[in-house]
């Protein structure tokens, strides 16, 4: 699990890097940074609307009784959608977007459910308490 999370830190800055200076040449350097933050703020505030709704949906299940796994994996990949739009790059707002849209986080909710399954079975996931 270390070496993924060394080789990502260092591939994805590099691939936004190269991304951006991709974009830069098509579209101007001013042009480029302006998109950077505009998708930034854009971002910022779709993550709010979405977590909100998370949030609501996390509190009408226990308040109905019922555990809110669905919801509380909802609100996982806002906040990890909303994590990514604010880092800069285009590769990362794609994905950050994909992962706040409705339509589309159905995917990643299974991607993370199976992670969660599979740690859990392994005896690899702990909860902490602080």
């Amino acid at each position: 699990m270390l070496k993924w999370l060394i080789a990502a830190i260092i591939i994805i800055p590099a691939v936004e890097m190269w991304g951006i200076i991709q974009v830069g040449h098509q579209i101007g350097g001013w042009a480029t940074f302006g998109l950077i933050l505009l998708t930034g703020f854009a971002g910022a505030q779709l993550a709010r609307l979405e977590g909100r709704k998370a949030l609501q949906q996390v509190q009408q299940q226990m308040q109905s009784g019922q555990p809110p796994g669905h919801a509380m994996l909802n609100g996982l990949c806002v906040l990890i959608g909303g994590l990514m739009l604010l880092m800069p790059g285009f590769f990362t707002d794609i994905v950050g977007i994909t992962l706040l849209f409705p339509l589309t986080r159905p995917f990643y909710r299974k991607l993370i459910f199976r992670f969660i399954e599979k740690r859990i079975g392994q005896g690899k996931f702990t909860i902490r308490r602080f």
